[in-house]
Parts: structure tokens; C-alpha cells; sequence
């Protein structure tokens, strides 16, 4: 069972996190992309995790939601330009500010909530581990599509390079 408050914290304090993560990105050189946004646009890109993060801790991890928000996403940072390694490192980064907040913040109050944070730590884990693997999908689908259907590559020689189960190759 995962303390009502902590639930709380991550729906109703998005925008905290999201400036913590933030200036993670802002003291990593090799984020060029996310680097060039303003300080406002990173902030309320980074804000869309912390409500479904609450809302998986709060009543399990839902596949087809998950999977349809980091597939989106994916399919949206390919189409602004970012690269792949940037995109996975941006939310690795967003899981390393929830887990900060965990240990330092929530954990220390009460042994109980030590105890507790050990549990929680694996499904905030696995929320961004099979996060990242819903957006890498999404990216390439988004870049396999546009393959195909901009650049006019055969689907032989995309099937040949792009070998995984997308949801949607037919958008």
C-alpha cells in the first residue's frame, strides 16, 4: 500500500518536479535539444509524468495507458527533432528526480515510510524502464512511418533495418 500522500505530492506538486528536472537538463551539455527550449517549455514538457506516475503508484501499472502516453510521446519527440538518446536520457533524468525526492524528502519522515519506499522504488522503476520501451517504440514507428512514407524507402529495406512490432505502422 503506497502512502495517499505521497500519491498526492506527485499530482499536486507536477510543476516542482518539473523545475528540478529541468535544471538537471539545463547542467547537461549533451542535451543540445532540450538545452534550446526555453526555460517554460521544458518545464510543461516535463510536467505530464508526475499525474500518470500518481496515478500508476495509485492503482497499478496500466499497460495500455502507459504504453499510449510514452508511444505518443516518442512519436512526438521524433517529429520535433530529437534524437533517440536524448529523449531516453531527458526521462531518465525525470526518474532520477523522483527518486531524489523519495529518498530525501518522503523516506527520512518515519521508518515506515523507509520501509515503504523500498517497495514504491521498484514501481517507480519499472513505470520508467517500460516508459522508456513504450517511447523508443513509438520513435521509431514515427521514424519507420516517415521513412516509408517521405522518403519513399521500400518496405523490404525497412522491414529489413526496423525489425520490431509497432502498434500503428499504417498512420
Amino acid at each position: 500500500m503506497i502512502d495517499g500522500a505521497l500519491i498526492d505530492t506527485f499530482n499536486l506538486q507536477a510543476r516542482q518536479f518539473a523545475v528540478r528536472w529541468k535544471e538537471y537538463i539545463r547542467k547537461t551539455p549533451h542535451l543540445k535539444h532540450y538545452n534550446s527550449l526555453d526555460d517554460e517549455t521544458l518545464i510543461e514538457s516535463d510536467m505530464t509524468f508526475y499525474p500518470l506516475l500518481s496515478r500508476t503508484l495509485s492503482r497499478g501499472l496500466d499497460r495500455s495507458l502507459l504504453g499510449g502516453f510514452f508511444v505518443e510521446l516518442g512519436k512526438k519527440r521524433m517529429g520535433d527533432g530529437f534524437p533517440i538518446s536524448e529523449v531516453i536520457y531527458a526521462v531518465n533524468l525525470a526518474q532520477k528526480v523522483v527518486i531524489e525526492y523519495i529518498m530525501t524528502e518522503y523516506a527520512p519522515e518515519n521508518t515506515l515510510r523507509m520501509y515503504q519506499s523500498m517497495g514504491i522504488m521498484t514501481e517507480v522503476s519499472e513505470f520508467f524502464l517500460l516508459g522508456c520501451f513504450y517511447l523508443t517504440k513509438g520513435f521509431l514507428e514515427a521514424t519507420y512511418t516517415y521513412m516509408n512514407s517521405k522518403d519513399k524507402v521500400s518496405k523490404e529495406l525497412l522491414n529489413k533495418y526496423f525489425r520490431d512490432d509497432f502498434f500503428f505502422k499504417q498512420d
